[in-house]
């Protein structure tokens, strides 16, 4: 590959992967780089990604952006888990909290000791052991010393984008206004040469990051580099999204209900909720799916419901040539664990650390798309865990979902968790252990066995140890404030005059 130095960034699309990009790029890199951003004002975003993860907070920590401020103008409140109704199976419902439940052995994980104490009548819910999950429970939040409380946000999306504009032109991005007409390529060489926008202007540039959403008409259209396709996997293909006002204090957590055909979302901001239903279109059509979400919404609709149509894939390389594709133009899961914004971030440092200031390096290039790859393909495990582990069979969604083979991967760690009650991590991933043991105890899997270490204990000491926890995690909650209030006096959002 030509060994041409990196000098002009140019960023095709806005949205928040277009200006978390732009963001990072030039706060990390702007002293030497000439970053341009394109986007259409004509050309609407996804714009509903607006429930985040912890790694958003690193995020921002290493751009200096100041929470307080990004959460008053985004309208953001926080978020401490996902709260999941239905999916083990009707009227049940668990918490995938951001905490580590329990105190691990350098042996075994908390979960056998946990085992154990069920087994003996001295272990309450799985949950009462996690700080993160009972403030979630009790509506209660505060910012912990030593970084005691993981958390996230829940965002305005739109809004976010907007912020992180301002910021990156702080730190000289320049925005250029016009819609893409044509993207001129050389796809035998694998090289995007320029942009050619509707008014006839044409951007030229060394590296191309495609943030053109689902169209990617940089790495797709423009390069040819096509899709896995894991809508054999991941049945929900559509979603209606629709805004409403804000009804009762915002709670710190994410709902996702389960329904026949799916799910729905109730995400809380400050001054509205975001509601979704996402749904199978083989199982569902697309009038009883917006009857379906219209029917369990609190609060008046503020805008009327957009349908939303996606592909459950990966691309085949996120990083071919001079383009990177960020965001959905990289492939699209599901946003069943708010993972999408996240994998925007991972893409954006990962480009930061592999950055290509002297030439592009084929090595870099397939090292970039080995790590995209094995990450994305974790995160693609964990959400089939939540559809295939339940017991519901009450409609032909679940029972599909049920009967399907799974890749080998997810099968090996189910069976190793039922059979053994052990969970690991593979390098690099995102869910951690404390996150798979949460889900798969909570969709119904009950481990067969538990670590010896365990049976050290005797009743006594067994009863001690989990009873401190526990007492250790009310003391804390109980100091903790009302959710609401925190976020009142923490980062109060401006109201709009009338």
């Amino acid at each position: 590959m030509e060994q041409t130095p990196i000098r002009r960034i140019v960023i095709a699309g806005g949205g928040t992967a277009g200006w978390m990009t732009a963001a990072a790029l030039a706060r990390t890199l702007g002293k030497i780089l000439d970053i341009t951003l394109v986007e259409s004002e004509e050309i609407g975003t996804v714009g509903v990604g607006e429930s985040t993860i912890p790694t958003i907070v690193t995020y921002h920590r290493l751009l200096e952006i100041n929470e307080q401020a990004f959460m008053a103008a985004t309208n953001a409140t926080f978020k401490l888990g996902i709260s999941f109704e239905n999916w083990r199976d009707v009227g049940e419902d668990y918490i995938h909290s951001f905490g580590v439940t329990g105190k691990d052995h350098w042996t075994a994980g908390f979960q056998h000791f946990w085992l154990k104490g069920r087994e003996r009548g001295l272990a309450t819910e799985f949950g009462d052991y996690c700080l993160e999950l009972r403030a979630a429970q009790e509506n209660r939040f505060a910012h912990l010393p030593k970084q005691g409380m993981n958390y996230a946000f829940h965002i305005d999306a739109s809004v976010y984008a907007r912020f992180l504009r301002d910021f990156s032109e702080r730190y000289g991005v320049r925005r250029v206004e016009g819609r893409i007409a044509e993207v001129r390529a050389d796809r035998d060489a694998g090289r995007i040469r320029s942009l050619r926008l509707a008014s006839g202007d044409e951007i030229e540039g060394d590296l191309f990051i495609d943030c053109t959403g689902f169209r990617a008409l940089l790495i797709g259209q423009a390069l040819g580099v096509g899709v896995e396709d894991w809508s054999h996997w991941l049945h929900c293909d559509s979603a209606v999204a629709v805004q409403t006002e804000a009804v009762g204090p915002a709670v710190p957590y994410t709902r996702v209900v389960a329904h026949g055909a799916g799910w729905r979302w109730r995400i809380p901001l400050q001054h509205r909720i975001g509601n979704g239903i996402v749904f199978g279109s083989r199982f569902m059509d697309d009038d009883t799916a917006t009857r379906t979400l219209l029917e369990q919404i609190e609060g008046s609709p503020l805008a009327e419901p957009r349908l939303i149509r996606f592909k459950p894939c990966q691309r085949h390389q996120a990083w071919s040539g001079n383009c990177v594709a960020i965001g959905l133009s990289s492939g699209f899961l599901e946003p069943l664990e708010s993972t999408s914004i996240h994998l925007i971030q991972r893409g954006i440092l990962r480009l930061l650390q592999m950055f290509p200031g002297n030439g592009i390096s084929p090595a870099d290039v397939a090292e970039y798309n080995r790590q995209v790859a094995g990450e994305v393909e974790h995160i693609r495990d964990f959400l089939i865990l939540h559809y295939h582990v339940t017991r519901r069979a009450d409609t032909p969604f679940w029972r599909t979902c049920r009967e399907m083979e799974i890749p080998a991967s997810l099968r090996h760690r189910i069976d190793l968790f039922r059979e053994t009650g052990r969970v690991f991590r593979a390098p690099g991933e995102l869910f951690t252990e404390s996150s798979w043991t949460q889900v798969m105890l909570g969709q119904g899997l009950v481990p067969e066995q538990r670590h010896p270490v365990a049976d050290l204990m005797g009743d006594q000491e067994l009863g001690g140890f989990l009873n401190g926890i526990r007492a250790g995690i009310e003391r804390t909650l109980a100091q903790l404030p009302p959710h609401q209030t925190y976020v009142e006096q923490y980062c109060a959002a401006a109201r709009p005059t009338p």
